[in-house]
């Protein structure tokens, strides 16, 4: 694992923030387009609206068979609205086997019945010719009447049965005949079904017939490329709202960084200043910048007490060292100086020496104190050195009262 992290650090790419926010906001709007496809969201819509359209037709046709069965009467026609929305879900619906072939039966049709199959055939032929649905009418035992294989039974369908019971139903099944016209159709999960849709005709409060129709629906791939001119003129417009936000993105946070990077570079080579925060950026930028400015301000007012400090230790040096220098010489010139005069010498190189030890161990004390840390709370004894401090500067003009 560590040396996968290893290669990947070592590979990764350097992006300006610009990059990554327009490729982060690409992605998102990616996101819904990627969801769509990978998630059935549009391809389950497709189905559904292919449902609902056989579910307007079986309605329409039913209809039209009421009034076209002998002896109805207008009191039979249904009053109430009884409306029936899609069923169907790619994610939850079975998918049952391609609808077998119908079984034989050896049941006679009455004349009554053979003669409403015969006024209906041409209306359910011409509809089929313009919705390309198959359409079959069967009697109330469930044969077909109008369609191929006359005569053959559908009863044992279970949206026939449910139908013949007086419930629609719906179902989606496996389309035989499917064949592949797109390259990229094994995308779709609906390219390979067909819709049969079962419909009760009811008259007379009885059942007088099934109206079995089926279609397979619109293939994902088919209605993206139908709908290309809007699903176009779409992406145009999240490409345009992206490179907005992103110009906003930029005026508010990247130019802002990168004009506090030039300022940062100009502090630290001994010139420049923080300049202003920008109006437009971002308030955590604005703060950032208040923040920078405190820290600049307090690194220079650093730089001038080192600046003075070293100033300072440099004049207190130099008097003991020039003191010692001076000693030193006149006993190196003098070598038949008297002892008298060179013990007072030495006693001077003494002093200078102690008084320059006394510096080093302040510098020491300061250097410790700098570097420690404040402890929030602490407490310390500060009597000894008021007391070091009484004793140095008490006299005549000055006095520390305890």
């Amino acid at each position: 694992m560590e040396r996968v992290k290893s290669v990947v650090r070592h590979h990764w790419p350097r992006l300006r923030l610009r990059t990554i926010l327009l490729l982060t906001f690409l992605f998102v709007a990616a996101l819904p387009g990627v969801g769509a496809l990978f998630l059935r969201v549009y391809e389950n819509s497709l189905v559904r609206q292919t449902e609902a359209e056989l579910v307007g037709q079986s309605a329409a046709l039913a209809a039209a068979a009421i009034v076209e069965w002998p002896g109805v009467h207008a009191r039979a026609l249904p009053q109430q609205i009884v409306p029936q929305p899609p069923s169907v879900d790619l994610r939850m619906t079975r998918i049952l086997p391609e609808r077998p072939e119908p079984r034989p039966s050896a049941g006679p049709e009455g004349r009554a019945t053979l003669v409403w199959g015969h006024h209906m055939r041409p209306v359910l032929q011409l509809t089929s010719r313009t919705t390309l649905a198959s359409i079959l009418l069967l009697d109330a035992n469930g044969r077909i009447l109008v369609g191929s294989q006359t005569g053959a039974s559908y009863a044992d369908l279970p949206e026939v049965r449910s139908a013949l019971d007086g419930q629609r139903a719906t179902t989606l099944r496996r389309n035989g005949a499917y064949r592949q016209h797109y390259v990229l159709e094994w995308l779709s999960r609906a390219s390979d079904l067909r819709i049969h849709h079962a419909h009760p005709i009811v008259a007379d409060g009885r059942v007088i017939g099934v109206l079995l129709l089926s279609r397979s629906p619109r293939v994902l791939l088919a209605g993206i490329y139908e709908d290309r001119g809007k699903i176009a003129l779409g992406i145009v417009l999240i490409f345009a709202t992206l490179v907005v936000l992103s110009g906003l993105l930029s005026r508010g946070i990247v130019r802002p960084v990168e004009a506090l990077g030039d300022a940062t570079r100009a502090v630290a080579s001994g010139g420049g200043s923080v300049p202003p925060a920008p109006a437009t950026a971002a308030v955590e930028i604005q703060a950032l910048y208040r923040d920078f400015g405190v820290m600049a301000e307090a690194i220079e007012r650093r730089s001038r007490y080192l600046r003075d400090f070293a100033h300072a230790v440099s004049h207190e040096f130099k008097t003991p060292l020039a003191g010692i220098g001076g000693a030193v010489e006149l006993l190196q010139d003098h070598s038949d100086m008297g002892a008298a005069d060179r013990e007072r010498f030495l006693a001077n190189i003494g002093a200078d020496a102690a008084r320059l030890n006394q510096l080093v161990s302040r510098l020491l004390d300061l250097a410790r104190a700098d570097m420690a840390e404040v402890v929030e709370g602490a407490a310390t004894d500060l009597s000894d050195v008021m007391r070091r401090v009484a004793d140095a500067f008490t006299g005549a003009d000055f006095n520390v009262v305890p």
